[in-house]
Order: C-alpha cells, then structure tokens, then sequence
C-alpha cells in the first residue's frame, strides 16, 4: 500500500456515498445541567450512508490523502488546518468497501495527524455521529476521545433519529 496525496485539479468535487452498518447507538441523556452517553442496540444491525464530495469548497486550503494498491484506491481522508484555532479539521476519512479492516483507515489517519503535526497544528478534531459505531471505535483506537456534541446538527430530530454529532479530538 502507497499513502499519495491528491491531485486537487483531479479529485475536486468528486461525489462519493459512505455505507456502513451498525448495531447501535449511543445515546445522549440530558438531566438537568448535565448529560450522559449510553450505549443502546438497535434491535437489528442497520445500513446507513451518506453522500459527500471529495475536497469541497468549503474546505479551507484542505489536504487529501490517498491509499493505493497499483492503481486502486483503497481509500482516503481529508483535512485542513483551521488557523483560527490552531486545530487540523479531519473532514473526511473513508476506505471503500471490500477494503476495510487491511490496516488502510490506520495508515491514512497516520499519514493525516503526521501532516498535521508538521503542520504544528495543536490537536486533529473530527466529526461523526452517535449511530456510527464502528467509526468511534477505530477513532478511539487511534487515540481520540469524544470533546463535544451537538444535538441537532443535521435536523431537529437528531436525537430521536440517533444520529447525534459527536466531536471527537487528539491532542498533537
């Protein structure tokens, strides 16, 4: 496997649909002031996903990594350094499916905390939500811990959807 970085002029723009599947959720519970996070099973695995586009506009001089056996792109991950707060900002990371669980997810999100400290960057944040399951285990094996959360990120029933926004952190 060979970690590359992206041509922007090539990749740019370019749709992608992440599915995963999950068994569960962790909810967030208010009471009162404060709030807990509980780990409940959905009562059969679920396939969900989401549509997005490599090195969007909103992305701020943003990075692109990606991993390749020859000419096959097993996967990818974004990121741009946010000056304002000295933080590098993972937008994206997705290895594609039949490629997952080779070591491709860990070599990327290597190579992007590598870029980001280079980068002197002070802590890598990303984003992900409460259903996925899989990916806040693989982000805390790789050091993160949950920072934040947002209760209604994407719609006024996220929390009734389970699919919360969590933020999740590592300082360099």
């Amino acid at each position: 496997m060979q970690i590359v970085q992206l041509d922007e002029k090539i990749y740019k723009n370019q749709p992608f649909t992440v599915k995963y599947r999950t068994k569960g959720y962790y909810d967030i519970r208010r009471s009162g002031t404060t709030f807990s996070l509980e780990y409940v099973p959905f009562g059969e695995e679920k396939e969900l996903s989401f549509d997005d586009k490599l090195l969007s506009d909103w992305l701020d001089h943003p990075i692109a990594l990606g991993a390749f056996e020859g000419e096959a792109m097993l996967g990818f991950v974004e990121g741009f350094h946010e000056k304002w707060n000295n933080r590098c900002r993972i937008s994206n990371i997705h290895i594609l499916e039949g490629n997952r669980g080779r070591g491709t997810g860990s070599a990327l999100m290597q190579a992007i905390l590598a870029a980001a400290r280079e980068s002197g960057a002070r802590m890598a944040v990303l984003e992900t939500q409460t259903c996925n399951e899989r990916a806040i285990a693989f982000y805390r094996k790789m050091g993160f811990e949950i920072i934040g959360f947002d209760l209604y990120a994407y719609t006024n029933q996220d929390p009734e959807r389970h699919e919360v926004r969590l933020e999740m952190g590592l300082k360099l």
